[in-house]
């Protein structure tokens, strides 16, 4: 039966999501140079569009239709066919409502690797990336783990797993794929004009501080919402989800604190959205005290993380894949980890469960190893068929007004 409680409270949960976008774009925009911070902004609203339709058109039917061969969803939601009022089986809501909250996740996921390749994607490359990426590598991932893949149920691999790799809210199903794929966008694309040899400072800090704000405030529906319903589970993987991300956050600061000589901004902001990354996989099997422990490392392994990429001299321009990729990669472990019975129904390594830690590496290498290839691929096949990269004069003048013919502000 539907339950107006958990209904209403899922149909909130979307719209947080959903909010997550213009705190991504604030987040992004005020992290690049300003002459890029409208076109920057416009990525993450207009695949608000792009998604928003491909996900009703034939996304959420891939992601969640009938199971075909534990890898991908039939064809019977199409157009969102058969998706009505009535709720799925186990569940408390609409089928309507269940779709929508899930659409947020799949909005939002291509939004993240917009930060890898900023400031030199052409516009026009980057409309076709999106529902191409969103349909070879966030449905099938999406059906892996929450539509009745093998991710779920690792026996049908035949391999002598049992069991599945937990993932509550999208450690691998979002920040996984969009931060490994951010990695592969970072080499196919290539150094912006300039880097490290002219100064790229961010151009505004305020934007930063405001999307992180809320991006914080809309986890809230990303993680507890994934509950399903208004009870418990929803209710710690809230205070699971705060605890994390401001461990995270605490965690950057000090680091930078120590390695720079100043307690950064921006490293609090950074280290508050990787606590947040980590705990999305683990926001409903895992106590409070965990929870601390999730942020921790976050914050800490993320920083290191950002590091080895500046040492290492490649151009994820925002460091999605050190926050995204790094800390969703920690959180699925840390679910193996420190997972409890009491709130998951299943046990981690902390309390005699190894074989959920085997579950969650299986997950996460799989989750790599096809995120990175795919989006490698789908780059070099888009760079040959109508270039992926803006001229560089282009470049030089900036996206706003090469790729959009506007400006941010008035001058």
């Amino acid at each position: 039966m539907i339950d107006s409680g958990d209904t209403a409270w899922v149909m909130m949960s979307s719209a947080l999501v959903l909010l997550m976008l213009p705190g991504l774009a604030f987040f992004y925009g005020g992290l690049v140079r300003r002459k890029n911070l409208l076109a920057t902004v416009m990525q993450s609203f207009i695949i608000m569009g792009i998604v928003g339709v491909q996900w009703v058109l034939w996304g959420y039917s891939l992601a969640f239709g009938t199971d075909f061969g534990h890898v991908i969803g039939g064809f019977d939601y199409i157009g969102l066919k058969g998706v009505g009022i009535e709720p799925l089986e186990g569940q408390t809501i609409p089928h309507l409502t269940f779709m929508m909250f899930q659409g947020m996740f799949a909005i939002i996921t291509p939004a993240l690797i917009t930060g890898a390749f900023a400031e030199r994607m052409k516009f026009s490359t980057f409309i076709v990336f999106t529902l191409v990426w969103s349909t070879l590598v966030y449905a099938p991932v999406a059906h892996w783990v929450w539509g009745g893949g093998w991710i779920g149920d690792m026996s049908v691999l035949g391999i002598g797993l049992s069991g599945g790799a937990l993932d509550f809210a999208g450690g691998n199903v979002v920040h996984i794929t969009s931060g490994v794929g951010a990695l592969a966008a970072a080499l196919v694309f290539g150094k912006r004009i300039g880097f490290g040899s002219q100064p790229m400072e961010p151009n505004n800090l305020i934007l930063v501080v405001l999307g992180t704000g809320l991006l914080w405030f809309g986890w809230f529906g990303f993680n507890a919402g994934s509950a399903l319903a208004a009870d418990g589970i929803a209710a710690s993987a809230f205070v699971a989800t705060n605890t994390a991300a401001a461990m995270g956050a605490v965690t950057w600061m000090t680091m930078a604190w120590i390695v720079q000589g100043k307690p950064s901004v921006i490293g609090a902001a950074s280290g508050a959205v990787a606590g947040l990354v980590a705990i999305t996989p683990a926001a409903g099997f895992v106590e409070p005290l965990p929870a601390i422990l999730i942020g921790l490392g976050a914050g800490a392994f993320s920083f290191v993380a950002v590091q080895i990429r500046l040492r290492w001299k490649f151009d994820d321009a925002l460091d999605v894949w050190a926050v995204h990729g790094v800390s969703g990669t920690w959180g699925g472990i840390a679910v193996g980890l420190f997972a409890t019975a009491a709130l998951g129904g299943v046990e981690g390594l902390w309390h005699g469960n190894p074989g959920q830690l085997v579950n969650q590496l299986v997950a996460i290498v799989a989750t790599w190893v096809y995120a990175f290839a795919i989006t490698f691929a789908i780059l070099k096949v888009l760079d040959k068929l109508m270039g992926i990269r803006v001229t560089e004069d282009e470049e030089s003048i900036g996206l706003d007004m090469s790729q959009h013919g506007e400006t941010p502000y008035v001058e």
